[in-house]
């Protein structure tokens, strides 16, 4: 409760002038951001064809108009709200965009990595076989695409008919092999990588890396095979750990 007096005009004069530098403030922050993305240092050994390319810019900077458009009503929005309030949620609302965006940022610098060093096309071979999966449905215990698939098998169906891999039936099985290579910064992931998911320290959930923050997964009873995201909401609460094999 305030002590606003709406019939004020001098107050509501000095609220609605404070909210407009609050909203000036949002759009020149989110009007830097494909500038950020420029300024992002560069190998200096890498010639300017290996930028790069605009189209990746492009998303984000669509991606910073809609998050704008959904902060802006707590800026513009119920004048019942205390103007101090509107600026503690307008404030957490942007540390978690801008958070978000540098993570993406790195990870898709780390598949460009691993797809510009996929000399011999294996995990191009792994992508283009878990992408053929996709709307399978969930089936539990399910090791075939006539079958349906559970989330370890939907795995260890890619891995094995695309590479001739054979890797252990459960989840947690896979988490614990020790020959892999174990990552815990998902920002460190490339496409091909294991990600694995869980809760109270168990593992009882794998995926596959496809780049851009996504993974690829045959969720639940009910649920197709499909993407999501890893970097927040479900999923990226529950993230664990991944493993890289050695292809």
């Amino acid at each position: 409760m305030t002590n606003e007096n709406p019939s004020n005009p001098g107050q509501t004069a000095h609220r609605s002038a404070a909210c407009r530098r609050l909203l000036c403030a949002a759009l020149m922050g989110f009007a830097a951001l494909p500038a950020l993305a420029q300024d992002a240092p560069e190998d200096t050994a890498t010639p300017p064809a290996a930028k790069a390319p605009e189209p990746q810019r492009s998303k984000t900077d669509a991606a910073a108009t809609a998050t704008l458009a959904a902060l802006l009503p707590h800026l513009a929005g119920n004048d019942t709200i205390p103007l101090m309030d509107r600026s503690a949620m307008f404030a957490g609302d942007l540390s978690r965009l801008l958070s978000a965006y540098d993570a993406s940022r790195s990870v898709a610098s780390a598949t460009d990595t691993a797809l510009a060093n996929d000399s011999d096309g294996k995990v191009q071979s792994i992508l283009r076989r878990a992408m053929t999966l996709l709307g399978t449905p969930y089936r539990w215990g399910g090791t075939s695409p006539d079958a349906g698939f559970d989330c370890s098998g939907l795995v260890g169906y890619v891995f094995r008919t695309a590479l001739g891999i054979e890797l252990p039936r459960v989840s947690r099985e896979m988490a614990s092999q020790a020959s892999n290579q174990l990552i815990r910064d998902r920002s460190a992931l490339v496409a091909g990588d294991l990600v694995f998911f869980g809760r109270r320290g168990r593992v009882d959930h794998v995926g596959i890396y496809v780049g851009d923050g996504r993974f690829l997964h045959a969720p639940s009873t009910g649920k197709d095979v499909r993407t999501d995201t890893l970097l927040s909401g479900y999923w990226g609460d529950k993230f664990m750990q991944a493993r890289r094999l050695d292809l």
